[in-house]
């Protein structure tokens, strides 16, 4: 007797499909819907080429399914050419995304028969890397059910990401552990909107687990600039919209997610209009000049705003913002940070400004150079996934002083490393009576920035300002840029000892000493790397300017190899 023939696999979407039904509007259990056993081939059948190659050949076999005429058979013979290249689907997603497929509806059609009737993992993904650029509202229904799916999802969130950012936050949040309470993703999927307040307000936007990303999906799902719209006397959902903001406009991991907020302008201008309601404390305060500060130098400055309405909101905010009666690190910044913004706002300048950005304290240390052109930020414009380098390594180096010769200058760097993510370069040269940015370098394919030209002078004065600003230090900070500054005109004060320069400032873990760092070159034959030294200098309360004075003279008559790192 024979076998019985083998029944054919389920498309993907089909077997979604019944999950789907079953749970009956539920959201999937975190992680997805397993996939049925068809939807991969047995491991080890087939060798996996390299990367380069592996993307050349997704590429090549989407290119040739657009000679067809037939989407139907186009998408059955490319998924079955998919599966046998060995290739994973995490490279055939985004090889999809990349293509330019020269005619859109054809190329739309192969990527809704591979979605809709794929039936393992590399075809889906192909579809839905077709349709990140081709998708249509048409496409919302089959991303949202193929998103209940593990391994798929996150690629369904993608393509549903222009379609529907609602619909692709909840699913963002339904699927990756420690994101989102499970009773908010509930909440969200019954569209119960009293539960969505009370599970907002139990959640904790401070803590470190909750990144940028994290928030912003949280903002998307929930819907909450129109939540906040229609309770305007909701002060404890006013409150915790404002932790939400505030976490999403700082820099995150993959860049820079406020951009990506379709809603922050009506979020922010809420939060704005209503920020008086808020109780003065330092929290509160603290996050309205996050809010602010953003807004002024930062990646909000770039949001979608009406002519004028920007500068209102930004004045709305620092009008809410009261000096706080307390002492200590973070009530000296936001008295520092109020005044600075206030007096910028009045004075918006043309043509270069520096500006250096301090984080809020009770956060993660950070400190970035910044630089608008006109009133307007640029580094968050033509480098999203990157922050500005810090002010000891840009301006007191003097890296942004033009030469004699054009050189290349570092503006800004991812928040890995530049080894990792890649920087930010431009070439810095003087032409005449201007100073001109241009020839630019940084990861990504992004259209070419434009060449900036400055009048030399200006350009020369507004860098010896930023060289004498301190405004912005603390006096820890300022000390470690007054022993840098006296090592500088002084090199002999380590060279004397072998020793060489190396960083000098303080660790975002321990703000109130300073750090400065010496190495030592070693012998031939004893290895590549230098003897690595660290000088450890609490902020005792002397004032900076003796501080820096008295660990200069102590460079100049001991050796520093045997100063304490640790107090």
């Amino acid at each position: 007797m024979s076998a019985p023939p083998a029944r054919p696999a389920p498309s993907l979407y089909a077997y979604a499909s019944v999950l789907d039904a079953r749970a009956s509007g539920s959201p999937p259990p975190r992680g997805g819907h397993p996939l049925p056993a068809t939807a991969r081939p047995p491991r080890g059948r087939t060798a996996r080429p390299p990367y380069q190659e592996a993307r050349a050949t997704v590429t090549r076999l989407l290119l040739g399914a657009l000679d067809g005429r037939d989407p139907v058979r186009a998408a059955t013979a490319t998924e079955r050419a998919l599966v046998a290249t060995g290739v994973r689907e995490h490279l055939v997603f985004p090889s999809a995304a990349a293509l330019d497929p020269g005619d859109p509806d054809t190329a739309r059609a192969l990527a809704r028969s591979l979605v809709r009737d794929g039936t393992t993992v590399h075809g889906v993904v192909a579809g839905l890397g077709l349709l990140v650029r081709l998708g249509t509202p048409e496409d919302i229904p089959y991303l949202r059910v193929l998103g209940r799916l593990e391994d798929v999802f996150r690629y369904a969130v993608e393509a549903l990401d222009p379609l529907d950012r609602p619909a692709a936050a909840l699913l963002w949040l339904t699927h990756y552990p420690l994101k989102a309470p499970r009773g908010l993703v509930e909440a969200v999927a019954a569209r119960d909107s009293a539960a969505v307040r009370d599970q907002l307000l139990g959640l904790a936007p401070g803590h470190r687990r909750m990144g940028p990303d994290h928030a912003r999906r949280v903002a998307e799902a929930t819907g909450l600039a129109g939540l906040l719209d229609r309770a305007p006397d909701d002060t404890p959902l006013l409150g915790q919209a404002l932790r939400l903001l505030a976490r999403t406009v700082t820099q995150g991991h993959d860049g820079t997610e406020i951009l990506a907020y379709a809603d922050a302008p009506a979020l922010y201008a809420t939060v704005a209009e209503r920020a008086h309601l808020l109780p003065p404390d330092p929290g509160h305060q603290a996050r309205l000049l996050t809010l602010a500060q953003e807004l002024h130098s930062g990646a909000s400055h770039l949001l979608d705003w009406p002519p004028g309405r920007r500068e209102t909101v930004l004045g709305q905010l620092l009008d809410a913002v009261r000096a706080p009666a307390t002492t200590g690190r973070r009530a000296d910044w936001i008295r520092r940070t109020a005044r600075h913004l206030r007096g910028a706002a009045r004075t918006p300048a043309p043509g270069l400004r520096i500006e250096v950005a301090v984080a809020d304290p009770a956060g993660a240390e950070a400190v970035e150079t910044r630089f608008l052109v006109d009133g307007r930020p640029i580094l968050p414009a033509i480098f999203p996934q990157g922050v500005g380098d810090t002010p000891e390594e840009l301006v007191d180096s003097g890296s942004l002083r033009p030469g004699p010769t054009p050189r290349p200058m570092r503006l800004g760097v991812t928040s890995c490393a530049e080894a990792c993510c890649g920087a930010l370069y431009a070439t810095v040269r003087r032409e005449g009576r201007h100073v001109v940015w241009s020839d630019w370098r940084r990861p990504g394919r992004l259209p070419e920035p434009p060449a900036y030209r400055f009048d030399a002078d200006a350009y020369d004065a507004e860098v010896a300002r930023a060289e004498r600003d301190h405004d912005w230090t603390w006096p820890a900070r300022r000390t470690g840029r007054l022993i840098a500054a006296g090592l500088r005109d002084r090199p002999d004060l380590l060279t004397r000892w072998g020793l060489r320069r190396g960083w000098i400032s303080t660790y975002f873990r321990d703000p109130d000493t300073t750090v400065v760092t010496f190495t030592e070159p070693l012998p031939d034959g004893v290895g590549d790397r230098e003897r690595f030294f660290e000088w450890h200098l609490p902020d005792d309360g002397t004032p900076p300017p003796e501080r820096a004075a008295e660990a200069l003279r102590r460079m100049a008559e001991e050796d520093p190899r045997t100063f304490p790192r640790r107090p």
